[in-house]
């Protein structure tokens, strides 16, 4: 079967189900490199690195980098404006049990005002936000997200006059 477009000159041969069926159960005889999985399961489950060398990294570790890299961000763009400003990374929201009972979304981050000679705290609750992440490729974007609206929200500002890239993605 075949479909051409006459214009450009582009052909495409689309494949026939029929011999699809013949040539996968030809394929019994595929070499190891081909198959699919590991025979028994038994192939490597997580990370290359062992815990014992110096470039090995936790999850934690890597999402910490992504919020202390947002942070720098907006230092770079701010600059004194941002000075005295904590970030930190909590696992979850201290209430988080109360919020499940009441039926409420968890929330991704919080702002703390300053208190006594303490400045403002923004924080980031890592597995709620990796939770609401929908593929991983896309966790420091969202990451950077929740530090510009919290900060935002710190300096009474718009999330998209704090940083030119910012658009709510969530």
């Amino acid at each position: 079967m075949q479909s051409s477009n006459h214009k450009s000159g582009f052909t495409v041969r689309l494949a026939d189900p029929d011999v699809q069926a013949t040539s996968a159960a030809a394929g019994a005889g595929r070499s190891f490199l081909r198959r699919r999985r590991n025979r028994h399961g038994r192939g490597l489950r997580g990370e290359v690195m062992l815990p014992t060398h110096p470039g090995y990294r936790t999850r934690g570790d890597r999402f910490d980098d992504m919020v202390l890299d947002s942070a720098q961000r907006l230092h770079d763009i701010w600059g004194k404006t941002l000075d005295g400003v904590r970030f930190g990374v909590d696992d979850i929201p201290p209430d988080l049990e109360t919020l499940a009972a009441a039926g409420a979304p968890a929330p991704m981050g919080a702002y703390t005002p300053a208190a006594g000679d303490d400045g403002p705290m923004i924080t980031v609750y890592r597995r709620v936000v990796e939770q609401a992440c929908p593929v991983i490729e896309e966790l420091q974007d969202l990451v950077h997200d929740v530090v510009v609206e919290h900060t935002a929200e710190m300096l009474g500002v718009a999330p998209e006059t704090l940083d030119p890239v910012y658009r709510r993605r969530y």
